[in-house]
């Protein structure tokens, strides 16, 4: 293939990634408790707060894996 073949490929996917994104962003967190799911950590003490997300790490750990091992596996 030749290079503009591979830059046009390499555009398009950032295109549809960052609409992707875009798209999540806008409705996603509505949807989606990133942040208090079970498993991460929240401290509260009088107006500190200290928050961990372990298991929104380990999803979205997860979720980039599958996605990056689909399209880049060859």
């Amino acid at each position: 293939m030749t290079e503009m073949g591979t830059l046009g490929k390499l555009l398009i996917f950032a295109g549809i990634l960052l609409v992707a994104l875009g798209v999540f962003f806008t409705f996603g967190w509505k949807y989606l408790p990133l942040g208090r799911l079970p498993g991460d950590i929240g401290i509260r003490k009088g107006d500190f707060t200290f928050i961990f997300p372990v298991a929104t790490c380990i999803l979205i750990s997860l979720l980039l894996t599958v996605f990056l091992n689909f399209f880049f596996r060859r």
